[in-house]
């Protein structure tokens, strides 16, 4: 009979990378509540040089003329009441800013709070992600874990990858201790792509930023292009957590979360896989 402790363990992740991970979790989800705060300051995206109260958004938050709440999105108009543009805080009164405290920090409004804690995590993102790739440079995690090999990079492999996860038929034996096609596309799109492109039009949108490096301005198109894509990677990033998670619970949450904190990972047994 094979039981758990009979299963073989793998280690899975190198000091480094955990470390990184439960640091950049962190880190990512204060910079997440504290920009919701500073984007209800102004709940609007516009592309392009200039956006202000009168001209027009692109997306805005916020409540309507006859009571309530609504997400915009160009010219789709989506009903938010109690959740967005119209809610009830802690004591029960009325709030029209586009997003509630439970999801910013600070949790009651203010936008000087909001910047000092946004500023502050967006260094502890710089370092700690600098800090990462140079380690994973000399470790070789990138070559040896997250480069996908040419075989994998087959469109029909990937096809494989993505009608087995819809599925939910998930790797087994020691293929589950390796990353798999998708993984390995997921955490280089976030490492190399979205951390890179939050951290450049947040420096765009800096004043200070741009008299030194005016150049980033024309690479995004202004100032506002830079806060909306800022935005739209922000999302991004908060869909790859979400649906990070839903994966590790249906991969089994206390052999994934024991193998990111000491990295050792033991290997769920083979299963038969029909069709």
């Amino acid at each position: 009979m094979v039981t758990p402790q009979s299963r073989p363990l793998l280690y899975r992740h190198r000091w480094p990378t955990r470390l990184w991970h439960w640091l950049n979790a962190l880190t990512i989800f204060i910079l997440l509540m504290s920009g919701l705060m500073i984007f209800n300051a102004h709940p609007h995206l516009y592309w392009g040089k200039y956006g202000a109260n009168f001209d027009a958004s692109w997306l805005g938050i916020g409540p309507t003329p006859h009571g309530g709440g609504e997400l915009r999105v160009y010219q789709v108009h989506i009903p938010t009441t109690g959740v967005l543009g119209h809610w009830k805080d802690a004591h029960g009164h009325i709030q029209t800013r586009a997003f509630p405290h439970w999801a910013t920090i600070p949790g009651s409004y203010s936008l000087a709070g909001a910047r000092r804690w946004h500023f502050l995590f967006a260094w502890v993102l710089i370092l700690g992600g600098t800090s990462y790739v140079i380690a994973s440079l000399i470790n070789r995690h990138f070559s040896k874990d997250l480069k996908p090999s040419s075989a994998e990079l087959q469109p029909g492999h990937l096809w494989q990858d993505i009608k087995d996860h819809a599925r939910l038929r998930l790797p087994t034996g020691d293929a589950a201790g390796r990353y798999n096609p998708l993984q390995k596309l997921a955490y280089i799109g976030v490492i190399f792509f979205l951390i890179p492109m939050m951290i450049l039009t947040g420096l765009t949108m800096s004043p200070a930023f741009n008299a030194t490096f005016p150049q980033l301005l024309f690479v995004f198109g202004g100032r506002q292009s830079a806060r909306s894509i800022h935005f739209l990677c922000a999302f991004a990033l908060l869909a790859f957590i979400v649906v990070h998670l839903v994966m590790v619970v249906l991969a089994g949450p206390i052999n994934e979360i024991r193998s990111m904190i000491t990295g050792w990972f033991r290997t769920p047994p083979e299963k038969q896989r029909h069709g």
